[in-house]
């Protein structure tokens, strides 16, 4: 090699039949051969399977573009002539019952009293029903005098978790976690806001223009919110969350795939040893289930008040008292809040407070009630994650007119908070509790914490379903000193190792 002249690091050869010469087919051959093996013919090559998942993938985009969706709630053929009748049968029958002497009595009572009456109705309209639709014009005309009308057969369904009234033509529900359009219809916008007016005036609130937003409750505890024109536009809307009629337990929720075996026994620990508790999570995605499951742990001779805004909550204890706030009057006076329930509960000697959900300055009396002597306080607010919860409740202090630096404020809730459990629903509809959370304490001016668990996504089934497992982060937890005040600490280190 001359002096100047480059090195070569290889040299360059034709690929196969690249050549004209026959020394160069044989190194081809020879070599070439060896460094570009022929492709097989049957299998697919890589760029034309990512070119075929993202075709897919745009042809899914298309479809739901050019979608089309009628949006209105589609009443099927034998309730549709069912409700054809009443609409006819109604006015007559009510020229025909006193309202105030029907309102004493029960369903079962009315539909004895109705019968006759609707009989005599039907003979004066001509009109001919058979066995099953007699019964089914009677339960649609008890439900529309003392009921909810066209609400109560999902009232009843227990497969339905939401009920989402859109105006008088679209109600949609939520069962296993997925939406679905509703076969029930408003007669009109009247006849929807009048059961809008029953519902909030069980529990002595009103709902009308001069006050568009009401929250209520049900008999048997599901949650409803109202809101009517101006507020809505597309007339009222009801939004009611149901809860199950069986209460749940953290085993339940074991068995529903929402935790693994470790975390559910960690959990019962906590809420047996007196941890003070924030459950964290999205709208729909089990926080009030969760509660609901822990309380089941408490001493059932601990006094424990509840306060919510709309009382939901159903503890599993003999000594619970539930306590709810109340909105101003039409003067715009006399509303209580939670905060001023807070202060009053701690005159009331509990031995633990539940807050239904903080979303405010309350957030500052929950922390000292929680730092004064009343260990197992739990509550609930909305938030994405353990570090976003911490955040949020410094931000709700904060909104407050207390004039307490930020640094202070993050140390209150380092040493009240003991426990973050972290619920989501993932997109298959599922609920899963995905992170458990201790608060450690202050390092600087930050909050420290260390994940006991957490939920790790792995892939999707065939069928949409999520697949993943739950993993323990197999450090010594830093509340075991809680646990071992109750002779847990053994129990409590194995299922967290």
């Amino acid at each position: 090699m001359g002096a100047g002249a480059r090195p070569q690091f290889g040299v360059a050869r034709p690929m196969q039949g690249g050549g004209d010469s026959s020394e160069k087919d044989e190194k081809a051959e020879g070599k070439g051969g060896e460094q570009f093996p022929p492709l097989p013919q049957d299998a697919p090559s890589a760029p034309s399977t990512g070119s075929e998942a993202n075709a897919e993938a745009m042809q899914r985009l298309s479809d739901r573009m050019n979608a089309t969706h009628s949006g209105e709630s589609e009443v099927g053929g034998f309730e549709a002539s069912v409700h054809k009748i009443k609409e006819q049968v109604l006015p007559r029958l009510l020229e025909r019952v006193d309202p105030e002497a029907a309102a004493t009595l029960t369903k079962d009572e009315l539909s004895e009293e109705f019968r006759p009456i609707i009989m005599e109705v039907l003979a004066e309209l001509k009109v001919t029903l058979n066995r099953r639709e007699q019964f089914a014009l009677e339960k649609v005309l008890v439900d529309e005098l003392l009921g909810f009308g066209p609400l109560e057969e999902l009232l009843n369904d227990p497969d339905v978790s939401d009920i989402m009234v859109n105006g008088p033509d679209q109600t949609y529900v939520e069962k296993k976690g997925k939406l679905q359009i509703a076969p029930i219809r408003f007669r009109d916008e009247t006849h929807l806001f009048q059961i809008a007016q029953r519902i909030v005036n069980q529990v002595g609130r009103r709902v009308d223009q001069t006050t568009p937003l009401a929250d209520a409750r049900l008999k048997d505890g599901s949650r409803v919110n109202v809101i009517v024109p101006p507020l809505s536009l597309r007339g009222t809307a009801i939004s009611i969350r149901k809860f199950s009629e069986k209460p749940i337990t953290l085993d339940m929720l074991q068995g529903f795939g929402s935790m693994s075996e470790k975390m559910c026994t960690a959990l019962k620990i906590a809420g047996a040893c007196r941890m003070n508790i924030v459950i964290s999570g999205g709208t729909g995605s089990g926080k009030t289930t969760m509660l609901n499951a822990l309380s089941k742990m408490i001493d059932p001779g601990e006094r424990v008040l509840t306060i919510e805004d709309a009382a939901e909550l159903r503890l599993q204890q003999p000594h619970w008292l539930p306590l709810e706030t109340r909105p101003p009057n039409l003067e715009g006076q006399g509303a209580i809040t939670i905060g001023d329930l807070v202060k009053n509960a701690l005159r009331m000697r509990p031995d633990r407070i539940i807050l239904g959900e903080i979303r405010g300055a309350e957030c500052f009396d929950l922390l000292a009630a929680m730092n004064t002597g009343h260990d197992g306080s739990m509550c609930t607010l909305h938030a994405n994650s353990p570090r976003e919860c911490l955040g949020r409740m410094e931000n709700m202090i904060l909104m407050g007119d207390i004039k307490i630096p930020k640094e202070a404020i993050s140390r209150q809730i380092a040493e009240s908070v003991d426990l973050i459990v972290q619920v989501k629903r993932l997109r298959d509809g599922s609920r899963r509790t995905t992170d458990i959370t201790e608060v450690i304490g202050m390092e600087g001016d930050v909050i420290v914490t260390q994940n006991l668990f957490k939920f790790e996504y792995l892939d999707e089934s065939e069928d949409g379903k999520i697949l993943g497992e739950f993993r323990s982060s197999g450090l010594r937890p830093y509340t075991l000193e809680k646990a071992r005040q109750f002779g847990f600490d053994q129990a409590y280190l194995e299922a967290c190792l």
